[in-house]
């Protein structure tokens, strides 16, 4: 946990220093929703998991120097994500409400002639999602209350102001603790995985 709150902060200086690269840079923020389809890695062949459809919704900040088009925007959204697990024996869902914050450094690419219509971009950087639903699944089943993650995205900027993205999200620590009932030592862990497209526009 210590090691990725020191990468956080690192982004973190790492865009700050970006943003005081031109006087010129340009803030801008709006609001931003989507839906996500989230699968839970499990670190044993025990468990299967199918994709699930959730959403998500929030406010969204961008802040980007236009001459080299680099930049980083940062988000703070509620999501919904639902799963559905299944043993040989049992079956059930786990349904999840967070609060999550994602930090992306940002690259667009300058087009000429077209570039106030579109223009691509990609995206990278670390987000932590915090529990807001329960925390206990079943007896033997409990959601961490803190999920870290790193996500991988790109999209298009239209118009100036909308931008459509779609990112993946790799979960870099257990969202989900299964303790077998068998076995107060064993215990399987899930990680969260996900695709999510969004929708965003800023003023």
């Amino acid at each position: 946990m210590k090691h990725l709150r020191t990468v956080f902060l690192a982004v973190v200086a790492l865009v700050a220093a970006v943003c005081t690269v031109q006087s010129d840079a340009q803030f801008r923020i709006g609001p931003k929703v989507g839906m996500n389809v989230n699968s839970m890695h499990f670190n044993s062949g025990v468990f299967d998991d199918d994709n699930r459809m959730g959403f998500t919704g929030g406010l969204m900040a961008e802040f980007t120097v236009p001459v080299i088009g680099l930049g980083f925007d940062i988000s703070a959204m509620y999501v919904h994500r639902n799963d559905r697990w299944a043993t040989e024996n049992e079956s059930g869902k786990n349904n999840r409400d967070y609060i999550e914050i994602p930090l992306n450094l940002k690259y667009k690419f300058g087009l000429p002639v077209i570039g106030k219509v579109l223009t691509p971009y990609l995206t990278t950087g670390p987000s932590v999602s915090f529990l807001t639903s329960r925390r206990a699944i079943n007896d033997a089943m409990r959601n961490k209350s803190v999920d870290w993650a790193w996500n991988f995205g790109f999209g298009v900027q239209l118009f100036s102001h909308v931008q459509v993205g779609a990112s993946y999200g790799l979960g870099l620590t257990n969202a989900v603790k299964i303790f077998d009932p068998d076995s107060d030592a064993k215990k399987i862990n899930g990680k969260n995985r996900y695709w999510t497209i969004t929708a965003a526009y800023l003023f």
